[in-house]
């Protein structure tokens, strides 16, 4: 066969499916960003994955816990919180938390608005820094289905925290900031933590550090670059958010 041949065939070559992208993303991710970066770039089964173990996870929330009691736990496990609605009189007490409360259930049950918002977020920087900084070829489409697929590991932190939820955990332990023994922040007391060493904590997320690590090969996959670029664009905005989020807690607790 000549090399015009084996050109040819390769054009023509199907791409993968998406289960088979996903069960790549877990055994050999570079085999699915490269599909990607063929052009192959339909995420709406990821995409669905997420949602439905989200809603898996808050249908435990709903029956295991209840929204008004993970309010009241938010608010306990964050004492300086705690401490500033107590100065409330009763009846704006009642209509902070009621907010709170409304807040937390709004975010949890419009999944799919906030999952398909933060990738285009996320997708946008990362998809400008792989290119302006670090000389990439990266189309934002193809970053964004990068993202799409390398956020999968976070299907494992919401099944595990459901487990949690229905293994008989107290009601009134339940703390929505760590739902999961995913993170060190899990394994630490927040009442009797730093504030901001809680935060630092619950940022060193197992699942969170895999799905950055995926997200640089995929980056780097797409734009043509060394994968350290992919490593370098993708940890380097996690560390600033981190240190904003953790100087946040140090300063507001």
């Amino acid at each position: 066969m000549s090399d015009l041949e084996v050109q040819s065939v390769a054009e023509v070559a199907p791409g993968l499916s998406q289960w088979q992208r996903i069960a790549n993303i877990f055994s050999a991710p570079s085999k699915t960003f490269e599909d990607i970066k063929r052009g192959n770039k339909s995420w709406w089964l990821p995409f669905i994955l997420i949602v439905a173990t989200s809603y898996i996870l808050a249908a435990g929330i709903t029956y295991q816990v209840g929204w008004s009691q993970a309010t009241d736990n938010m608010i306990h496990f964050n004492p300086k919180m705690e401490e500033g609605l107590s100065k409330l009189p009763a009846d704006q007490l009642e209509m902070k938390k009621k907010a709170i409360q409304y807040s937390m259930e709004g975010t949890t049950f419009a999944t799919p608005i906030v999952v398909a918002a933060l990738g285009a977020m996320v997708s946008l920087g990362i998809w400008g820094t792989i290119n302006f900084v670090f000389g990439g070829r990266a189309t934002y489409g193809a970053t964004f289905v990068v993202w799409m697929y390398a956020a999968l590991p976070g299907i494992f932190k919401a099944l595990l925290g459901t487990i949690v939820l229905y293994a008989g955990t107290p009601p009134e332990a339940f703390n929505i900031a760590s739902f999961a023994p995913t993170s060190l922040g899990a394994f630490l007391n927040p009442l009797e933590t730093n504030a901001a060493l809680y935060k630092l904590a619950s940022w060193l997320d197992f699942t969170s550090i895999w799905s950055l690590i995926l997200l640089g090969i995929g980056t780097a996959t797409v734009a043509g670059v060394k994968r350290s670029s992919g490593y370098i664009a993708v940890f380097g905005w996690w560390a600033i958010f981190m240190v904003i989020s953790v100087g946040w807690a140090a300063v507001f607790g």
